[in-house]
């Protein structure tokens, strides 16, 4: 049913594990060989999610920024949800905000995560419980497993970590470690554990340091929000706990898995936030070049406004004044021109003489 997510989770660990064990030294059956197929399967995956994890960094601040505004809106409309939702979906619009993405990585992981876990259990087929086929020893080790072929199957039974096989977990079941006889013995269930152990407490130191480098980078108002506040709780302590709890019946590859998962998205964070706090730093810097280019020169008097408004108030009556003067100035009806004294200024309606000057003198008076 969910093949379109096995074979390609299987061809990606298939192709890792044959440059891996082309190293002298390691070989196809090495243990090293196939713990190292399963980190660098991790690392294509996060390589493909690079891009859309940097859209959930930015998308993630983006929403700390819009915080007091969707408070607004939820003040504002708390007693219209439909509104709510409209005027929501309007402020998302407007500053490119697409919830989603803040979900896409996790969500992306989640089918590799599903499909590595099938694959590495359908190396062993011995079980009979849910979802177990429920073959022999030898059945199984003579069938292949999705592109892995039969060789493929018997060499994976072969890889040992420390004595332990990285497709067994703790709590495996004896009749399945039946499997492992002919290809290298059955391994104790305390070899398992010693293995297994240290890879579930890294996981959740991992992921809980992650959590607090994710969290450390909130706003006051982001962090003080009761949903975000909640899931702050989750990841700190809730699901490394759950890396602890879950970890007895996960195998060791699916273990190996979880750390490399968390130290690549430890590593990964400071790069992203690194680059996104020197891109701030840019801007705050490119503002005050700006600022200090528009600011007056040092010695230089900062200029009126006031001044300036009343000098140009002067030349637009100034403008006034000749426009008048020109019209008057035109050619008669009789073909003669109209003796206008251009010193003596304009005449008033009832006949008396206007001063030239008037504008500059009441400029003067003014300033």
């Amino acid at each position: 049913m969910l093949d379109f997510i096995y074979y390609p989770v299987s061809w990606i660990l298939w192709f890792w594990h044959r440059v891996f064990a082309a190293i002298p030294g390691l070989g196809k059956d090495s243990g090293i060989a196939w713990a190292l197929a399963v980190v660098f399967l991790v690392f294509t995956l996060r390589v493909l999610l690079y891009k859309p994890f940097v859209k959930q960094v930015r998308t993630t601040k983006q929403m700390q920024e819009l915080q007091p505004q969707i408070k607004e809106l939820q003040k504002k409309y708390k007693n219209d949800r439909q509104k709510m939702a409209l005027e929501m979906q309007k402020l998302q619009k407007d500053h490119g905000f697409n919830p989603l993405m803040g979900c896409l990585p996790v969500l992306a992981q989640a089918p590799v995560f599903i499909g590595l876990f099938h694959v590495l259990r359908s190396f062993n087929r011995t079980g009979h419980g849910f979802g177990q086929l429920g073959m022999s020893p030898e059945e199984n080790a003579n069938t292949a497993n999705y592109v892995f072929n039969a060789a493929d199957v018997q060499s994976f039974l072969s890889a040992r970590i420390f004595g332990a096989p990285i497709s067994a977990f703790i709590t495996t079941p004896t009749a399945e470690l039946q499997a492992f006889a002919d290809y290298g013995g059955i391994p104790s269930k305390l070899t398992i554990a010693l293995v297994a152990i240290p890879l579930m407490v890294i996981a959740g130191l991992a992921t809980h340091f992650n959590a607090r480098a994710s969290v450390a980078r909130q706003t006051p108002e982001a962090a003080a929000n009761p949903q975000a506040a909640m899931m702050n709780k989750l990841a700190l302590w809730v699901f490394p706990l759950g890396v602890l709890v879950g970890g007895p019946f996960l195998p060791i590859a699916i273990l190996l898995y979880w750390v490399s998962n968390n130290i690549w998205t430890y590593g990964q964070q400071h790069l992203v936030f690194g680059r996104m706090a020197k891109e701030e730093d840019e801007k705050k810097q490119a503002k005050l070049e700006l600022r200090a280019q528009n600011a007056p020169k040092p010695g230089a008097r900062p200029v009126s406004t006031k001044k300036k408004s009343a000098e140009s108030d002067a030349v637009v009556e100034d403008a006034a004044l000749a426009n008048g003067t020109a019209a008057e100035a035109g050619p008669s009806s009789n073909g003669t021109a109209k003796n206008v004294n251009r010193g003596s200024g304009q005449r008033r309606p009832g006949g008396q003489k206007r001063p030239g000057n008037r504008g500059r003198a009441n400029q003067k008076r003014r300033r």
